[in-house]
């Protein structure tokens, strides 16, 4: 029987209409494999407007990140041309449910990329824009193996919202940026560090994994223009309340949010 991905999608935008933990899903509707997970997050993403979506988060491209998930593989989340803020953001913190935030780096990209093996050298030729940035995610998960990797892919993988920085002030391609020491700090003094070298090696292989991935062949491929968060050289940090967050990637812009 041919799966339908159309009723978990629908059942996972009810849930955040709810503003619940998402649950596993009925057998009858659950995805379970990738391939069938990816179906229902483009499904998701076509009921909610976000078709061609403005880009895509990858989630788990750091060992500490793979560690901390418990998962050996990247997964991708499709993002929302109104959930992603340029430079600094001003976000409601009462808006999340169980908000955190991680340490990335992302990139815009000059040219598409059809869905299919792609390599290091292909992926760099296709991006324009390096920069630092902030993902906002939900912790809106029980337990993870109880859930299945198929239906986390289909949701999002955490994926809430994004800030990112200026692309144009800076010739990346003059620098080691599979080198790049970030840095998270907030308000209250938390903070914490990473290097890009953690992102599969080098942050670029998670955009070669991504062109390659089951989720982007259910969206056709990558397109100029999107943005692609890389993934965080840092495990999230889980917010208690208000904060203002700034992620740093000397030499590039610094990238702020304040959830208010």
């Amino acid at each position: 029987m041919v799966f339908d991905p159309g009723p978990a999608a629908a059942a996972l935008r009810q849930i955040r209409r709810d503003r619940v933990l998402v649950a596993p899903l009925p057998a009858g509707i659950a995805p379970a494999t990738e391939a069938e997970g990816a179906a229902v997050q483009a499904a998701l993403a076509g009921s909610v407007g976000a078709m061609p979506p403005v880009g895509f988060k990858i989630g788990a491209t750091g060992k500490r990140m793979q560690v901390y998930l418990g998962v050996d593989t990247p997964i991708a989340g499709f993002m929302r041309a109104e959930d992603v803020h340029h430079g600094h953001a001003e976000l409601r913190f009462a808006d999340f449910i169980k908000p955190g935030v991680e340490c990335e780096v992302a990139v815009r990209l000059a040219r598409d990329l059809p869905p299919g093996p792609c390599s290091l050298a292909q992926a760099t030729a296709a991006v324009g824009e390096f920069f630092a940035g902030v993902e906002i995610v939900e912790n809106r998960y029980g337990d993870l193996k109880e859930l299945g990797t198929p239906t986390l892919l289909a949701d999002q993988m955490y994926h809430c919202a994004a800030v990112i920085g200026d692309g144009h002030s800076i010739d990346w391609r003059g620098l080691d940026i599979g080198a790049l020491r970030g840095r998270i700090s907030l308000d209250d003094g938390t903070a914490d560090e990473g290097v890009t070298t953690d992102l599969l090696g080098h942050p670029l292989n998670g955009l070669a994994w991504l062109a390659g991935s089951a989720e982007v062949a259910a969206f056709g491929g990558l397109k100029a223009g999107q943005v692609v968060m890389l993934g965080s050289v840092t495990p999230p940090v889980w917010l208690t309340g208000p904060a203002t967050v700034t992620v740093s990637f000397p030499p590039l812009p610094t990238v702020t949010v304040r959830l208010r």
